[in-house]
């Protein structure tokens, strides 16, 4: 698998991009794509706004490395993602402060609006912890997203794909906010959370929405 460089600089310009959005701070995170039999991903331990094209790391969905330079420690993950979803070309993975507050606690977030169903489902759960890196916690994250998007990883952070980059970026932070929401209103008590037949008629709703857009 031969590096593509627009590729490749889009996969920094989105782990860039996560910086500026305030999802991650320093080298926390990690972004990849799917490249032809394999996925570009960003470098361990560098910062983002250290982070060019010629710093992505190549692997194939072997985990094997087709070039230069350390991956994430959380390879694992976007390969064993790729692998097993077809239709994701992108991951995101982010240390975001709301995300890793709920995570620290252990919650998924519930129906408490409407546009958790951006996930694709009644909540976005969270994933039981395993050590940052391991093939446990690539195995814990593949558990909970069987059929959703999203999903909080306990201890950790969020994590969210997409059929793109740019999809799975603004998943992260739409999920980040609903992060925030749900931290905040449940400051001031209970949140009343909507019933399963409402988030079935939203999810039909995106459903429609997105054939609509395509």
């Amino acid at each position: 698998m031969s590096p593509d460089p627009i590729l490749a600089e889009a996969v920094a310009e989105t782990y860039r991009a996560m910086l500026a959005a305030g999802l991650n701070r320093g080298a926390s995170g990690n972004v990849s794509a799917r490249c032809g039999d394999g996925f570009l991903i960003t470098p361990s331990g560098r910062a983002a706004a250290d982070t060019g094209a010629a710093d992505i790391v190549p692997l194939g969905l072997d985990g094997e490395p087709r070039g230069v330079g350390r991956p994430s420690s959380e390879w694992r993950i976007h390969r064993d993602l790729y692998r097993s979803r077809p239709e994701v070309n992108a991951v995101v993975h982010a240390h975001s402060p709301f995300a890793v507050s709920l995570s620290c606690l252990r919650r998924a977030i519930p129906p408490f609006h409407y546009m958790v169903a951006v996930a694709g489902g009644h909540d976005i759960p969270c994933a039981d912890y395993a050590t940052f890196g391991s093939q446990a916690l690539s195995d814990q994250i593949l558990a909970v997203l069987r059929d959703r998007n999203a999903c909080l990883m306990a201890n950790h952070g969020l994590l969210a794909v997409g059929a793109d980059l740019d999809a799975a970026l603004d998943l992260a932070v739409e999920v980040e906010s609903l992060c925030e929401q749900y931290w905040r209103a449940s400051l001031m008590g209970e949140p009343v959370l909507l019933d399963a037949g409402e988030m079935d008629r939203v999810l039909l709703a995106f459903a429609d929405y997105r054939k609509a857009r395509r």
